[in-house]
């Protein structure tokens, strides 16, 4: 399975950004779809976006939809999120996740592969 560390989570007042990334090794990274995934203590984990293998197809959750773009690099073995106009609810820890296939899909029960994840905190 692949290894997957996250960075780039910090402290960010609202309407600003931040760009996560997720470095991947071990596992056939770029035969893999990439997602993204967040939780807030007390809530179920809940999917943020998703990229195909070949970074030519990706899918949002409705409450980033406009905000968010994850984008891959498959050379670096690295995918990313950019987060602009950040919100309060944007608080959560990420956490990036390998699918077991090539396309892109919300259930996390079709992603093999999880990080430590990383917090992300919006102030209002």
């Amino acid at each position: 399975q692949a290894q997957l560390i996250e960075s780039g989570g910090g402290l960010v007042q609202a309407g600003g950004s931040l760009r996560l990334s997720c470095a991947a090794s071990g596992r056939t990274f770029r035969n893999s779809a990439m997602g993204w995934f967040r939780q807030v203590p007390g809530k179920e984990r809940s999917f943020v976006a998703a990229i195909n293998w070949a970074g030519t197809s990706t899918y949002y959750a409705v409450s980033v939809k406009g905000r968010f773009t994850i984008s891959r690099d498959n050379a670096e073995n690295t995918v990313y999120l950019q987060m602009n106009s950040l919100k309060p609810e944007d608080t959560a820890v990420y956490y990036c996740a390998a699918g077991a296939g090539p396309f892109s899909s919300k259930d996390d029960s079709d992603y093999v592969s999880w990080g430590q994840g990383t917090q992300v905190t919006v102030s209002s």
